[in-house]
């Protein structure tokens, strides 16, 4: 890639991401109602998200062999606890990410 082309790239990225980032303040203002389709969406797409990104990380796990799952069962136990008890998203997936890095790198070593 030359020069010339690395930089239309970079200058197409952060056009992009300025643009996804303002699109909604020029599109809907304050004087009109949200749209009920917005509103929908900004209700369902957290957990769908959340759920996909579960699914995700659980699609190459093998429950019949080796630690039979048991890092990632304890993450997903302890992210489900902490959010149920306290709501705070950061803290329930840093703590079960912590939980499941701690058990795959000193309990359970390949």
């Amino acid at each position: 890639m030359t020069f010339t082309e690395a930089c239309i790239t970079i200058g197409l990225c952060a056009l992009a991401s300025v643009l996804t980032r303002a699109l909604p303040f020029l599109l809907l203002s304050e004087k009109k109602p949200t749209p009920p389709i917005v509103r929908y969406l900004g209700n369902v797409l957290p957990a769908a998200v959340f759920g996909m990104l579960v699914i995700y990380c659980l699609k190459d796990t093998s429950f019949l062999r080796g630690t039979h799952g048991l890092p990632e069962i304890a993450g997903i136990i302890v992210t489900a606890a902490l959010h149920l008890k306290f709501r705070q998203m950061l803290l329930s997936i840093g703590a079960g990410t912590a939980v499941y890095m701690i058990l795959i790198q000193y309990i359970f070593i390949p």
